[in-house]
């Protein structure tokens, strides 16, 4: 796939569904790199959903230490490691995580940005915020719902907020709830683009 085609994918007006173009920044790395067309397009999805979830917090004024460009970075390149490893488009597989960061720092990507790749897919009592959210965009674009995940996150924003958890989980549930019902489209959106640009027949449902 050319670099052109990865930043049209990355950067063209989406409609169904409206999709918030990647940062120039991540999208000119996956050109340098050839991503894959699903890798960009997954990555498109899960960047929107970050950006929905970071601007609902931010509309919140809770004063969480949160830098919403760097949740919507580590979410634009989140996968970028399933450039090593392409098997992992398609099927399970962890080795893109630890891949994904050192692809990232070798290209100049600061660490505090790069961290993302390799802490999406697991988290503790003690994963920040903007990790947290990272993950939980990567869930919720397909409706996926992961209650240890999201009561770390209510956890987060009770500390901050002073509320009860159980208020801010009615909070944080209604969020999800009106993002998840966009699931479906764009389930289909990811699945219009091939795992390869060498075989275009390739657009299945399968989902990173």
């Amino acid at each position: 796939m050319t670099s052109s085609r990865v930043l049209e994918i990355a950067l063209q007006e989406t409609e169904r569904p409206a999709l918030l173009p990647l940062p120039e920044r991540a999208a000119g790395l996956l050109a340098d790199l050839d991503a894959p067309p699903r890798l960009v397009a997954h990555l498109r999805a899960v960047h929107d959903v970050a950006a929905r979830l970071t601007g609902w917090i931010a509309s919140r004024d809770l004063g969480l230490d949160l830098d919403p460009r760097s949740v919507r970075f580590g979410a634009a390149t989140h996968d970028i490691g399933k450039v090593l490893h392409p098997a992992e488009l398609s099927g399970p597989g962890s080795e893109h995580e630890h891949a994904g960061r050192e692809l990232l720092l070798a290209h100049g990507v600061e660490p505090t940005l790069a961290r993302y790749a390799s802490a999406h897919a697991t988290w503790t009592p003690d994963t920040g915020i903007e990790e947290l959210l990272v993950s939980l965009a990567d869930k919720i674009w397909k409706n996926k719902r992961v209650p240890e995940l999201e009561d770390l996150v209510v956890a987060r924003l009770a500390a901050a907020s002073g509320r009860p958890a159980w208020e801010e989980f009615l909070g944080l549930d209604e969020i999800l709830t009106r993002i998840g019902d966009g699931a479906e489209e764009r389930l289909a959106y990811q699945s219009s683009f091939p795992l390869t640009a060498a075989d275009p027949s390739q657009a299945t449902a399968a989902a990173p």
